[in-house]
């Protein structure tokens, strides 16, 4: 039996769909008892396929595997059914990117956890269903005992991620797999599940394996550091050493591709270039940019919200989501909007371009009024209001091709006739740096960060002069970030275009952003010149999500857990 928890040695996987992907090449590492590694590298890069060889989740795939992996003494390639059955969960527990899809809707989430321990065990109801309400309180689920009746969806974000911890830890694992566990929260509450992976390894003796693009999160968490690229080890070392002195030009540009909030340490707005060595420049201009319609302010606000309140049902049921909102938009600027999930924030940013209809305020528009104006009175400004949403997935249709996507804002005017139609949607595409051949490729065709290209083309094919842009980039790998936040740059660069940038990244918001404000329980506690709000800022809440923004300094981060209060409810 080997002394190391975890051994792989040669792990080869191969994907033989069409034309054959192989996910993992050659991979060789080790991982100790109560040792914490994390696999950082792009979307694609094979992180997530090792996590899986752990506990043979590729078995009965079609997936062609080669190589040796052992966890917990357990050989996992040539292990029966009933071995793997009592790897998984007892010896090692896997802790999913998406809670959502890894937790049944239909039942109460100490059930879940119950079932996991009784299928392990054996325990009686009672006992598991015990240990179910004991993780739960463990995790930091307040009132974990009534909590424990509660389905899925009557959890945040961040509880249903402390849940999947909790039904990970149920059985005492020697080995938790942590496949990216923080991707789309917002900083506090990453801040507190980074927190929550610390202690447990500490109280437990735990060995952790993190799967993260987020060079950040691991420097928040790991002792080393390996670093993979097209399925190989690029490079692997002490978390510190690493990050401070990156031997390979593959971690060096990852590292430069990672935005920070400190002053001075971004990309400065208008320099071309997104840090990464990777980003392409912006595609030249097809076409001039549209010429501004009548009324304009130039050096003025071109949109401007006063008052602004949003409820959303009736009497003991009301929830004010937006509260008394002040903020302008200027032509040429970015507005960076940020705060904590159930903030307010994208309630606000689909006011913004009436999506939504305040229930009071104003909303002026290019010099109008247009809060209070039914859809037929809107329909003039439909096309100089885009958004671009945050899961690009979710709003193209898999049935049509891109091509028919980004040409619906188009087919809606009605003032082209399909050759036209056809030539302006090639020439968007070619704007934000896809191939205009690919028309008539299918969501499913393309990356997530090809796909968020997609949907800023469909925003920018009407030639709008405001364009919302909620969490583009929350999803993505570091590098890809850089890529949209340059290509964001260079269309407003371009086009003099207004942006409102949503983010609950506030490293990304400061490298992109003229203005912020900071948003929490429907208000703007605190707005001004970027470099102000992060350089001084005045309001305690904008201090604590400061505080809680990932360091690449690993010492910086020991420091920070240290000195961090007591975690806000969330």
């Amino acid at each position: 039996m080997t002394a190391d928890l975890v051994e792989v040695d040669g792990l080869a996987v191969e994907f033989p769909g069409a034309g054959g992907v192989r996910a993992v090449d050659g991979l060789s590492f080790t991982l100790a008892p109560g040792g914490a590694l994390a696999l950082v590298g792009e979307s694609g890069s094979g992180k997530s396929t090792v996590a899986g060889a752990l506990l043979g989740l590729h078995r009965g795939t079609g997936a062609l595997t080669s190589g040796t992996v052992r966890v917990g003494g357990t050989d996992v390639g040539s292990a029966s059914a009933r071995e793997l059955r009592a790897l998984r969960g007892a010896v090692a527990a896997m802790v999913f990117q998406d809670p959502l899809s890894s937790l049944d809707p239909y039942y109460a989430i100490g059930d879940q956890i119950a079932e996991v321990y009784r299928v392990h065990t054996r325990a009686s109801r009672r006992a598991a269903g015990a240990r179910a309400v004991e993780v739960l309180d463990r995790v930091g689920i307040p009132g974990a005992a009534r909590r424990a009746r509660s389905r899925p969806h009557e959890f945040s974000g961040g509880m249903r991620q402390r849940a999947l911890i909790a039904m990970a830890l149920a059985c005492e694992p020697r080995l938790l797999i942590a496949d990216e566990p923080t991707t789309a929260l917002d900083v506090t509450v990453q801040a507190q599940i980074l927190d929550l992976l610390h202690e447990l390894r500490e109280e437990a003796g735990m060995g952790l394996l993190l799967v993260t693009h987020d060079v950040g999160v691991a420097a928040e968490s790991v002792d080393e550091v390996l670093v993979m690229k097209e399925g190989r080890q690029v490079e692997r070392g002490p978390v510190g050493e690493v990050l401070r002195s990156p031997a390979h030009p593959y971690t060096k540009a990852l590292l430069a591709a990672v935005p920070r909030v400190e002053a001075g340490s971004g990309v400065p707005r208008g320099s071309g270039s997104g840090g990464s060595g990777a980003v392409p420049a912006p595609a030249p201009a097809p076409s001039p940019p549209p010429a501004p319609s009548s009324g304009a302010v130039q050096g003025g606000a071109l949109l401007e919200v006063s008052g602004l309140r949003r409820e959303f049902g009736r009497g003991r049921d009301r929830v004010v989501a937006v509260d008394g909102v002040d903020l302008a938009v200027r032509p040429g600027d970015t507005l960076g909007i940020v705060g904590e999930s159930g903030s307010g924030k994208t309630t606000l940013g689909r006011l913004l371009v009436r999506l939504l209809d305040p229930t009071s305020g104003r909303v002026h528009y290019d010099g109008r009024e247009i809060g209070g104006l039914s859809e037929r009175a809107l329909r003039p400004y439909r096309r100089e209001l885009q958004m671009v949403f945050q899961d690009p997935v979710a709003s193209l249709n898999p049935r049509r091709s891109i091509g028919e996507s980004i040409a619906d804002p188009l087919r809606a005017a009605g003032t082209l006739d399909e050759a036209g139609v056809r030539r302006r949607v090639r020439e968007a595409l070619e704007r934000v740096g896809l191939d205009p051949d690919r028309y008539d490729g299918h969501p499913h065709e393309f990356s997530g960060g090809q796909r968020q290209r997609v949907g800023i083309a469909r925003a920018l094919v009407a030639e709008p002069r405001v364009i919302v842009c909620d969490e583009p980039v929350s999803a993505l790998d570091v590098t890809t970030q850089a890529q949209i936040v340059e290509l964001l740059r260079g269309v407003q660069r371009d086009l003099g275009l207004a942006l409102v940038f949503i983010a609950h990244d506030l490293a990304v918001v400061r490298q992109i952003s003229d203005r912020v404000a900071v948003m929490r329980q429907g208000r703007i506690v605190e707005q001004g010149p970027v470099d102000q709000v992060y350089g001084a800022p005045r309001d305690p809440y904008t201090r604590r999500l400061l505080a809680a923004v990932p360091t690449l300094d690993p010492d910086l981060a020991r420091a920070r857990r240290t000195a961090r209060k007591e975690p806000v409810p969330l």
